[in-house]
C-alpha cells in the first residue's frame, strides 16, 4: 500500500512521478518492492558518486553515529568530521577557495553564495544564465533561466540579468553594478553544455576589470564527475566563489560553498552571524562526504572516468542518436525528438535500466551513473539502450 500512501499524503513534484517503490539499494543497482533489481543510469541525479551504501560510506557514518548527532548550530562548536571535511575540501582547491560553509543542499549553499557576493562588493546585481538551473528557493529560482518555470513565484529578487552561456558578446552586461556572475559551470538542464574554449577565462576577466564575483556552480559536475575533482580545474580557471553539492554527500543530504578566508570573514560582523544554519556540517553527513572524499582520492576512482566516458561513447552509436553531449560521466544522449527520450526512458525502465530526463532540453535523456561503475555494466546499461533504439527505428 505504500504506492497509494505516496499518492495520498506526499507532496508530489509532477503529475506522474515514476513511482518505482524501492526497498533496497546497493552499488550500482536498485531493487523494487519485488526484488526486480535497477542498473542504475542516474544516480540520484549525479549525487551517489560511490554507489549506493558504498561500505566506506556506510561505516564512517556508523562510527560517527556511535560519537553523537547534531549538538550545536553550525560554527559553534568543533566538531572533528566537519572540521576534517573542511580541511579535505581545501587540499584539493586553490588557496582562495580554502575556507568552506557547510549547508543541508546545494540551493541553500547557492543562497550563502549570494550574500556573500553582495556583502563583499557592497552590490546587489547578479548576472546568471539562460537555460540555468540553480535550485528552487526564491534567491535561486530569481538565477533560474527559464521564465516559464517561473510563472506564479513572481515577485522574486530584482537586478536579475541573463546572458546566453557561451557567448563572449553578451559579456558587455558585465558593469560595476554587478555583485557576481553566477554560472553553471558545465549546464545542466540545458543539455550538458560544456564550456567553449577560453569562454570562462572571458568571463573572470571581465568581471575582475569590473570588480564583480565569478560563482561557479559545481553542485552537478563537482567532485569527480567531470574526470576532475571539480569541473573547473578542466578550463584553466579559478572561480572566486564554488558552490558544491549533490556528489559529496555519499547519499546524504549536503552542499556547500567556498571562497577566501577574506570574504568569509565578511559574515562574522556588521552583522554577525551574517549566514546561520541549524543543521549545516552535520556531523554524521560530514563523515560521509569525508568518506567520499578520501575514497575518491585512495582508490583513484577520478582517474578511470575518461576511459568510462570513451566506452559510453564508443558503445552508444545509433542512427537514433544525435550527439552525446557533455563530459566525464555526466552525459546526455540527443535524440531525434522528445518522443523518443520519453520512449527510451520509459521502454528502460521496464527492462530494469534507469534512465532519466533533463530539465529544459526535451531531446537529451541523462547517462550520470556512479562513478564507480564497472566497465562490464556500462556494456549491459548501453546494449539496453541500443536494442530499443534499435525498436524505434
Amino acid at each position: 500500500m505504500s504506492l497509494k500512501d505516496f499518492h495520498t499524503y506526499q507532496a508530489k513534484t509532477t503529475p506522474n512521478p515514476v513511482g518505482l517503490e524501492v526497498s533496497k539499494a546497493k552499488g550500482s543497482y536498485i531493487y523494487d518492492s519485488k526484488g526486480k533489481k535497477y542498473l542504475d543510469f542516474v544516480a540520484g541525479i549525479s549525487a551517489c558518486s560511490l554507489g549506493h551504501r558504498h561500505p566506506r560510506v556506510i561505516k564512517a557514518i556508523k562510527k560517527q553515529l556511535d560519537k553523537y548527532l547534531h549538538v550545536m548550530v553550525y560554527g559553534e562548536y568543533v566538531q572533528k568530521s566537519s572540521v576534517d571535511l573542511c580541511k579535505k575540501l581545501a587540499s584539493f582547491l586553490p588557496k582562495t577557495l580554502e575556507v568552506t560553509f557547510l549547508t543541508n543542499s546545494g540551493t541553500e549553499a547557492i543562497e550563502g553564495a549570494m550574500k556573500l557576493a553582495k556583502r563583499y562588493t557592497k552590490r546587489s546585481k547578479f548576472i546568471a544564465a539562460k537555460n540555468s538551473y540553480h535550485g528552487s528557493t526564491q534567491g535561486a529560482l530569481s538565477l533560474l533561466g527559464v521564465k516559464s518555470q517561473k510563472k506564479g513565484y513572481g515577485p522574486l529578487l530584482p537586478k536579475v540579468t541573463f546572458i546566453d552561456f557561451n557567448n563572449n558578446m553578451d559579456l558587455i552586461k558585465i558593469n560595476s553594478d554587478t555583485a557576481a556572475v553566477i554560472l553553471e559551470t558545465i549546464q545542466g538542464g540545458a543539455g550538458f553544455i560544456i564550456p567553449k574554449l577560453n569562454y570562462l577565462q572571458n568571463v573572470k576577466k571581465k568581471c575582475e576589470e569590473v570588480g564583480a564575483l565569478l560563482i561557479l556552480d559545481e553542485i552537478q559536475p563537482g567532485i569527480g564527475r567531470t574526470g576532475e575533482m571539480f569541473a573547473f580545474q578542466k578550463y584553466d580557471i579559478e572561480p572566486d566563489i564554488l558552490v558544491i553539492g549533490k556528489g559529496l554527500g555519499g547519499g546524504l543530504p549536503i552542499g556547500a560553498f567556498c571562497s577566501s578566508r577574506e570574504k568569509m570573514e565578511k559574515f562574522e560582523y556588521n552583522p554577525s552571524l551574517g549566514h546561520i544554519s541549524t543543521f549545516g556540517g552535520n556531523p554524521v553527513v560530514s563523515s560521509a562526504a569525508l568518506s567520499v572524499l578520501n575514497t575518491l582520492e585512495n582508490e583513484k576512482i577520478i582517474n578511470k572516468i575518461s576511459e568510462k566516458e570513451k566506452l559510453i561513447r564508443l558503445l552508444l552509436i545509433h542512427k537514433k542518436i544525435k550527439k552525446i553531449n557533455g563530459t566525464g560521466l555526466m552525459l546526455a544522449i540527443i535524440l531525434e525528438s522528445q518522443e523518443d527520450a520519453e520512449r527510451l526512458v520509459n521502454e528502460s525502465m521496464k527492462r530494469g535500466l534507469i534512465l532519466f530526463y533533463l530539465l529544459w532540453n526535451k531531446l537529451a535523456v541523462r547517462i550520470t551513473p556512479p562513478l564507480t561503475i564497472t566497465n562490464k555494466e556500462i556494456k549491459k546499461g548501453c546494449k539496453i539502450i541500443l536494442n530499443i533504439l534499435d525498436e524505434m527505428i
